[in-house]
């Protein structure tokens, strides 16, 4: 586990028995019915001169999370008096939110839809997109497969297609094991899912049933595949670099004949193709105006982001692009 993790698990617990003791929730808190509460930052003590108070709500992508932990915590290191409230419930369950005003900011692992904002707009709200990081999304299968290394892009729909024609191993190739496939993807209300399917699977049904396990929860897609050498998933390439000990990273074969794996220099560089991405946070731009604690913790997160993908597994954008989203920012909050 890394060193802030342990921190910030530490931090919160002994916080949260001086919270109990002293008052309940504070007013502008909220709770979500959907999703794992990921992180939740208590009231500290001031520090000497002006303090920010108030609340921060996140919610959205899996994919993006290890990100925002990383930043939520920091973020508590210099204003003890903001509560950071951070969920997943998948990049859809993030956006049926903050459509509707009840978050701050919208993690994403896809951009918005035309139809997602359309109910913004309903709602007079406007979501500013926020460019956090790249991600090369990563096919995986686990350490104890020992006879696929490389898949090329057909391969991959016929077995996730509903009528691809792999179930078993041996369908793609003759020496491979004659095993049933057993595939671990990202629910529908993921982002990640969404990309896949518009990515590889060109918006076609996947293949659902009894050797398909679908779950908003990468680390229970990461424990499914790891324990069985025979299954295939995908996710956020910090999933599997934080499992890489026991999962195998596939190269990706997009028709020209060389399978090429993500890392940091394919991502960056666009080469892992057609599965690099970028990942966002969406801010509603009311709560930017109206809140100093919003328009401060996201100043925070775009001056920050770059150490929070490294910190992640994931890959900074360039300095200059951080650079531009921050006068942005500042920009909107000043209209």
């Amino acid at each position: 586990m890394n060193k802030w993790k342990l921190l910030m698990l530490v931090a919160g617990l002994l916080l949260t028995v001086g919270v109990l003791a002293a008052c309940g929730n504070a007013p502008g808190d909220a709770e979500t019915d959907e999703g794992e509460n990921a992180s939740q930052g208590e009231e500290g003590s001031g520090e000497e001169g002006d303090t920010i108070e108030g609340s921060v709500v996140i919610d959205g992508s899996s994919t993006v999370l290890p990100i925002m932990e990383y930043l939520t915590y920091e973020y508590k290191q210099e204003q003890t008096e903001v509560e950071t409230s951070l969920s997943s419930s998948g990049s859809g369950g993030g956006f049926k939110k903050s459509t509707v005003g009840e978050i701050d900011l919208s993690n994403a692992s896809r951009p918005i839809s035309e139809d997602e904002k359309a109910t913004a707009e309903e709602n007079d709200i406007t979501l500013h997109e926020i460019e956090l990081a790249y991600d090369g999304l990563s096919v995986v299968v686990s350490q104890e497969n020992d006879f696929v290394e490389n898949l090329t892009v057909d391969q991959l729909r016929q077995i996730f297609l509903a009528d691809g024609s792999a179930t078993k191993w041996s369908d793609l190739n003759s020496e491979w094991p004659e095993e049933e496939i057993k595939i671990f993807s990202p629910g529908h209300e993921s982002g990640t899912f969404d990309y896949f399917n518009e990515t590889i699977l060109e918006e076609n049904p996947m293949r659902e049933g009894e050797n398909t396990t679908l779950s908003e929860d990468d680390n229970t897609l990461v424990t499914g595949v790891k324990n069985d050498p025979y299954a295939i998933g995908y996710f956020g390439y910090a999933y599997y670099y934080e499992n890489k000990d026991s999962l195998k990273v596939l190269g990706i074969d997009n028709g020209d004949g060389e399978p090429v794996k993500p890392n940091a220099e394919t991502i960056q560089d666009g080469s892992y193709t057609p599965l690099s991405r970028p990942l966002f946070t969406y801010v509603n731009v009311n709560s930017l105006k109206e809140k100093p604690q919003v328009l401060d913790f996201t100043q925070f997160v775009i001056e920050n982001a770059g150490a929070g993908a490294e910190e992640a597994g994931y890959v900074a954008l360039p300095d200059e692009k951080y650079q531009e989203q921050l006068d942005k920012i500042n920009e909107l909050s000043e209209q």
